[in-house]
């Protein structure tokens, strides 16, 4: 019974730590989106969490070590919520369109998830720790991406002769500079259409389908 109590005790104080952490992630999150990477500082991080610096301090050490673990966490939630969308599906062409809706959450946390991972890709070129976070998240994205592909052939939806892990990568490629193009030009309202051009985009391109109108590079007329 004693044991018992400790193991109990023990899991509160682990799950009060991850709470806590995650409460400063999020504030790192937030004051990133609003002041850029290069402005936040620990203090800056403790007020938005609305904790002290000595509390930020307690969890991490400097402030590099919140970035990275920001960067971690953000890209882990992404790729969870994404995988989680497809498993939801059984054939390949509704697994893809769940990817791509899935990326395409909701205007308000596209632009501030791109707001900040454009700011930590602006310093990945000189910190190797970024660039290996970013390169698991985008291999995991690549998984997802090739049992879509590999669901399809097997379906016979999607051609034979296809390189899954060569389409993968187009895929989220193609994802991504959609996201990009849409945040670029500043208007909410386009949210939508980029969202299913995308997805067109990448059927027509995995199914060959030659479907001009549908392509990712048309501009929409109002």
């Amino acid at each position: 019974m004693f044991y018992n109590l400790i193991l109990g005790r023990e899991k509160i104080t682990i799950n009060k730590k991850e709470e806590r952490q995650e409460q400063i992630l999020k504030a790192a999150f937030e004051a990133v989106a609003d002041k850029g990477f290069n402005e936040v500082t620990l203090q800056s991080i403790a007020d938005y969490a609305d904790v002290s610096k000595g509390v930020t301090n307690y969890y991490f050490k400097h402030k590099e070590e919140v970035f990275l673990s920001l960067l971690q966490w953000i890209t882990h939630k992404i790729h969870e919520n994404e995988k989680r969308a497809i498993e939801l599906e059984s054939k390949a062409l509704n697994q893809l369109e769940s990817y791509v809706n899935a990326a395409f959450a909701s205007p308000e946390k596209n632009r501030k998830f791109y707001k900040v991972y454009l700011e930590f890709l602006a310093q990945a070129n000189n910190n190797k720790q970024f660039r290996n976070i970013n390169l698991l998240f985008y291999e995991n994205c690549w998984k997802l991406g090739e049992e879509i592909v590999s669901n399809g052939i097997k379906e016979g939806v999607f051609p034979t002769d296809l390189n899954t892990r060569k389409e993968a990568i187009s895929i989220r490629a193609m994802i991504d500079g959609s996201l990009i193009q849409w945040l670029m030009r500043n208007d909410d309202s386009l949210h939508n259409f980029y969202r299913k051009n995308c997805f067109e985009t990448i059927r027509s391109f995995l199914t060959n389908e030659s479907n001009e109108s549908k392509s990712i590079f048309k501009i929409q007329h109002s």
